[in-house]
């Protein structure tokens, strides 16, 4: 059976939902292979996918639904019943509570299969960077409190210099890590949609062949925002007086508020690209029309979201600081001199464990909201819930794909 949901390509619906004739209707799914689909072309009509009500006189008894309706039905909200839940979101508009609760169930539901994923990967970046921090990273040079505005000046700069040569690695292990878990979480939450479990060896399967175009869309919108700030930033540097330092700052401001704009409208590009099998830059242009018109809404939820992901964060950082510097016999004193300390093994390795458990817990959720970002804008544009009921089996939608007996 392919259990993967309809996710289709861009062509086969438009983003607007609409058809020739203005009438909502799902966009065509794809196999596993990005094959022709095989799934039944008959859709129900929309809004008739609710459970049917009792029988007339006269009339046979209709089967109930599965346990995919989440219960009986209970009239209310101009006699709608409760949306079919065959996995960990309603299939149905999700609101900002149930994509935050989506993403959790799954860490919670799929736990071994998730904390596989995340654990492993956070494990190798953060051996890789403690050896990095420990044996490439240069020393910061010391600022001398007596220099002159020139030598001030001159200092910063390479002090600045070093301190971005030395957080590159960094960078570059923590965009690699996120990089392999979104890209396997993306494969576990779209079949967690469903209800059904999958293996770190049947995501690994499955996300491998996209890798490579993930890294490319991934440093493309890692370099974005900074060439975009730093271009703004450009006029007023090169003037170099007190108006170029007013129009440098006013740069900066706008090159920051287009950055941000761009990185909210092609933040549903990763889920593109693994589910619907695009390419780097359809895979932008296929956010950019799932974004449009709901960009303060996705804007807010991720907001929201990263706020309480640095919340968590700081919650189980700031205890294995405090153990890192007790191990390492450095006070907050030395923290807080002239001379930066050297850390040690104790460390680096007490801080190293404190980024693994923050890793297992924030990757599942961050990578969960986007993912089911996009599958919600998909249900408000696409009728893409009606696509995931069939593939979740549930009765009342059609053959399930790859069902024998359906003829697909």
């Amino acid at each position: 059976m392919n259990d993967t949901p309809g996710w289709a390509s861009p062509g086969s619906a438009s983003s607007d939902g609409q058809d020739g004739s203005g009438s909502a209707r799902p966009s065509e799914p794809g196999d596993a292979n990005g094959s022709a689909p095989q799934w039944s072309k008959e859709q129900p009509p929309a809004g008739q996918w609710s459970p049917p009500t009792a029988p007339g006189p006269g009339q046979a008894p209709t089967p109930s639904p599965g346990p995919g309706w989440g219960g009986p039905v209970q009239h209310g909200n101009w006699g709608k019943p409760p949306a079919a839940k065959p996995g960990v979101i309603p299939l149905r508009p999700l609101g900002m509570g149930e994509i935050l609760d989506g993403a959790v169930s799954t860490l919670r539901g799929y736990w071994r299969t998730v904390l596989a994923v995340t654990v492993t990967v956070a494990v190798i970046s953060q051996v890789v960077d403690i050896l990095v921090q420990r044996y490439l990273v240069p020393t910061p040079p010391e600022l001398n409190p007596e220099a002159t505005p020139a030598e001030a000046m001159a200092e910063l700069g390479e002090f600045m210099q070093v301190t971005l040569l030395s957080s590159a690695p960094s960078i570059l292990i923590v965009l690699m890590a996120t990089l392999v878990s979104a890209a396997l979480l993306t494969v576990v939450i779209s079949r967690a949609v469903l209800g059904r479990p999958v293996t770190v060896g049947a995501a690994w399967h499955e996300a491998r062949p996209r890798l490579l175009q993930l890294l490319g869309l991934t440093l493309l919108l890692a370099l974005m925002s900074p060439v975009i700030i730093a271009v703004c930033l450009l006029p007023g540097l090169l003037i170099g007086d007190a108006a170029g330092v007013g129009l440098a700052v006013l740069g900066g401001l706008a090159g920051f508020v287009v950055a941000v704009w761009l990185m909210v409208r092609f933040s549903l590009s990763s889920p593109a690209l693994m589910l619907e099998r695009q390419g780097v830059i359809p895979s932008m242009k296929r956010s950019a029309k799932l974004v449009k018109g709901s960009w303060w809404r996705i804007f807010g939820i991720t907001v929201l979201t990263q706020l309480l992901l640095l919340m968590l964060s700081l919650i189980i950082v700031v205890p294995f600081t405090a153990l890192a510097l007790f191990a390492d016999g450095t006070s907050m004193a030395d923290m807080v001199s002239d001379t930066a300390p050297e850390f040690g093994w104790g460390y680096l390795i007490v801080m190293g464990i404190g980024g693994v458990i923050t890793s297992a817990i924030t990757y599942p959720i961050s990578a969960g909201v986007t993912v089911l970002l996009y599958v919600d804008q998909r249900i408000r544009r696409e009728a893409l819930d009606l696509e995931l009921a069939r593939a979740a089996g549930l009765p009342g939608y059609g053959p399930t794909p790859g069902d024998p007996s359906s003829g697909s």
